[in-house]
C-alpha cells in the first residue's frame, strides 16, 4: 500500500482514506470514503477494482479480532459484533458466517467454521 506521503506527492488524496481503511479493516471509513469519491473513482475508471479490496478489509477487520480475543477460536457473535461496530446494515449470523466462508474459500484465511460452536477455528 502506497505512503500517504506518496499520495500527496502525487495529488492523489481521494486514496488516503481507502489506503487507511484497508490497513485498519475500518469497513466504516472504507464505505464513507467510496460515497464520497465515487465520482472521481468511476471517471478514472476503477471503482470496481476498488470495490475488490472489501474482503481484504474483511479480513483485517476479522483479524483485529482475533488478536483482541487472543485465541484461535473466535465466535462468530464476536465478528458480527465488529460488523455491527462498522455500521454494516443487515449483517445477521448467517451472513457473517457467510463472508468467513467466502474468505477462507478465497484463502484470505487460513481455517474452517464450527457450525457446531458458532466458531471460527484458524490454523496456526
Amino acid at each position: 500500500l502506497p505512503h500517504p506521503a506518496l499520495l500527496q506527492k502525487y495529488s492523489l488524496p481521494q486514496f488516503t482514506d481507502i489506503v487507511t481503511a484497508v490497513r485498519q479493516g475500518n469497513l466504516l471509513l472504507f464505505n464513507r470514503a467510496l460515497d464520497t469519491h465515487r465520482e472521481f473513482f468511476i471517471r478514472m475508471g476503477i471503482y470496481l477494482i476498488l470495490e475488490r479490496l472489501r474482503p481484504i478489509i474483511y479480513r483485517n477487520l476479522f483479524k483485529k479480532v482475533h488478536l483482541i480475543l487472543n485465541t484461535v477460536q473466535v465466535p462468530v457473535s464476536s465478528l458480527l459484533s465488529a460488523l455491527q461496530v462498522m455500521q454494516i446494515d443487515g449483517v445477521d449470523q448467517d451472513e457473517t458466517q457467510c463472508i468467513v466462508a467466502n474468505l477462507i474459500d478465497k484463502g484470505y484465511i487460513r481455517g474452517y467454521i464450527s457450525f457446531k460452536h458458532q466458531k471460527l477455528v484458524l490454523s496456526k
